[in-house]
């Protein structure tokens, strides 16, 4: 059987008549029983204000999504967790998700403060998950439409990296594109809602510039949905490993003759900047698989931003050379 996208332009100021329509399309009510408890997890990447509208998910959107589930549940909570540097608090303030969630009657939970669940994992020994995430009776993910520096594109499953609670979760990027797999098989997406109003390419997954769309896409399938949006940007979800692992093992459809889209697909496709993995992040990556190093290097803000400030210098001399466009001054 074909797995459906559903692909529909939106009014940034007010997405809330596509946003319930994308959410009728795919049959939500039969989904979401009445009084079901439901998890919604924004990507809601950094603090950063000057960032938050091309990197975290939009405000408007989480509040349209939350807005229809209510009509339904009451219980409706909005996670996140810890990020490297910043309490997932820290994003909550800075997106407006408080007064929002308060406004509708709907929780904030930190993952990382949550009861944590052991998962049969030898990988994830120690990085246990969150139960009300686990035994949530659906689980709604919001992505935004991305380029990532490591795993090419960051969509419906790699929204899901968030979930683990750990602060330090990097130490597991050695398995990255299997472990994003493995927490999408953990707890199955029920619904997907990718945010492509403004979404994000170059640097990414917070460090690039916006990609103006003005599209939302729906799906039941988040492998379909991430293979779409990288079609609709000019990526080819082939190069994405963590997509092509997810259709392995049976979370989805890739293949585009295995999906079928509905909506302004041709009239809205466009070539987005990709995210380069340059030799600053491919070394990052490197000291990730030690933990001391990651611990006493990448973790200590003492180390961390000196070097940081001179990595960033260098890749604005070869920034300038290509004469591509910049990048705001505190990147992480």
């Amino acid at each position: 059987m074909l797995s459906a996208v559903y692909l529909r332009r939106a009014d940034r100021a007010d997405p809330l008549p596509t946003v319930r329509e994308l959410l009728d399309r795919c049959g939500w009510t039969d989904l979401v029983r009445p009084g079901a408890s439901v998890v919604v997890k924004p990507n809601l990447c950094t603090e950063r204000p000057e960032m938050i509208h091309c990197a975290n998910t939009s405000l408007s959107v989480l509040r349209a999504v939350c807005q229809v589930l209510r009509e339904r549940t009451a219980a409706v909570t909005i996670v996140e967790s810890d990020g490297a540097r910043y309490p997932a608090e820290a994003a909550f303030e800075n997106s407006g998700v408080y007064a929002m969630a308060a406004e509708l009657g709907c929780q904030v939970l930190n993952l990382s403060k949550d009861k944590l669940v052991d998962v049969p994992d030898a990988r994830m020994v120690g990085f246990g998950m969150s139960r009300t995430w686990l035994e949530a009776d659906a689980f709604v993910t919001l992505p935004v439409l991305k380029t990532h520096a490591t795993t090419v594109f960051t969509g419906a499953l790699k929204n899901q990296w968030g979930c683990i609670p750990r602060y330090d979760r990097i130490l597991l990027h050695k398995h990255l594109h299997e472990l994003i797999v493995e927490v999408n098989r953990l707890r199955p997406v029920t619904l997907a809602l990718m945010d492509g109003l403004v979404g994000m390419q170059g640097r990414g997954p917070i460090n690039g510039y916006p990609i103006d769309l003005n599209v939302l896409l729906a799906s039941r399938d988040p492998v379909a949905l991430d293979a779409t949006g990288m079609r609709l940007i000019g990526l080819d979800p082939l190069a994405s490993r963590h997509v092509v692992h997810a259709e392995a093992i049976g979370l989805g459809h890739l293949d585009a003759a295995k999906v079928a889209v509905d909506g302004p697909f041709a009239e809205v496709a466009t070539d987005a900047e990709p995210a380069a993995e340059d030799w600053a992040i491919k070394l990052m990556n490197r000291v990730s698989r030690s933990p001391f190093l990651t611990r006493n290097l990448l973790l200590n803000d003492g180390i961390f931003y000196p070097i940081r400030r001179a990595v960033n210098a260098v890749r604005g001399v070869f920034r300038r050379k290509r004469k591509t466009p910049a990048v705001p001054a505190r990147e992480a």
